[in-house]
């Protein structure tokens, strides 16, 4: 009697749902992402060997300029909902008798770090390209008779009691302004701070 030869089926795989997963988790990074805006301003950091992380959530950020200029920020928190960018835009407009309108108040909370008087706040916050907004930031008054900075520091920690202190300071930037921002930070209580650096490369040599 003959043998019944049964066909050899190649094992096949439907890749079908595959796809379809990866489109779905493409749409959903794409819709839930939001990017960093750019910074004020490019500062170049010194180097060291420290491998510490800085945080990123909680933090107040003082960038010194290679050119002494000032720049501040504050992020949100952990919790977003508080809208502490808000509260501390507002509570500073106040201290100098700026109001700010809803609109404002809310395209500032998606912005990043600023260096101007409060003055020119209200024109940053709503010009319409980035040239004219660049060309606003001239730095945070900080001297005696206008101390624009300490009042940021001030309302920011009082938004934020748990925001940790960080300075990014250039390379280039002149000690005196880095020591004059310490010494805003010592007069609001601030005595711990982070002090943000490139990573530097240690060669080691094993000498006989």
């Amino acid at each position: 009697m003959a043998k019944l030869k049964l066909p050899v089926r190649t094992p096949r795989i439907d890749m079908t749902p595959m796809v379809d997963l990866f489109f779905l988790l493409l749409t959903f990074f794409m819709l839930t992402t939001t990017f960093r805006p750019q910074e004020a301003v490019q500062v170049d950091t010194p180097y060291s060997i420290s491998e510490k992380i800085s945080p990123e959530r909680n933090v107040i950020t003082l960038l010194v300029s290679k050119d002494d200029k000032v720049f501040f920020n504050i992020d949100n928190g952990k919790d977003s909902a508080k809208h502490i960018r808000k509260e501390v835009l507002e509570n500073v407009g106040k201290q100098y008798k700026i109001t700010f309108t809803p609109e404002q108040l809310d395209r500032f909370e998606k912005m990043a770090s600023f260096g101007m008087p409060i003055v020119n706040m209200a024109a940053w916050i709503s010009a319409t390209d980035q040239k004219s907004r660049d060309e606003m930031q001239k730095g945070i008054p900080m001297d005696s008779t206008n101390n624009e900075l300490a009042m940021w520091i001030l309302f920011a920690r009082k938004a934020n009691p748990n925001a940790e202190a960080t300075i990014k300071g250039d390379n280039l930037a002149d000690f005196k302004t880095v020591k004059k921002v310490l010494d805003i930070l010592q007069a609001a209580k601030i005595n711990r701070f982070n002090l943000i650096t490139n990573l530097q490369k240690v060669e080691v040599k094993l000498e006989n």
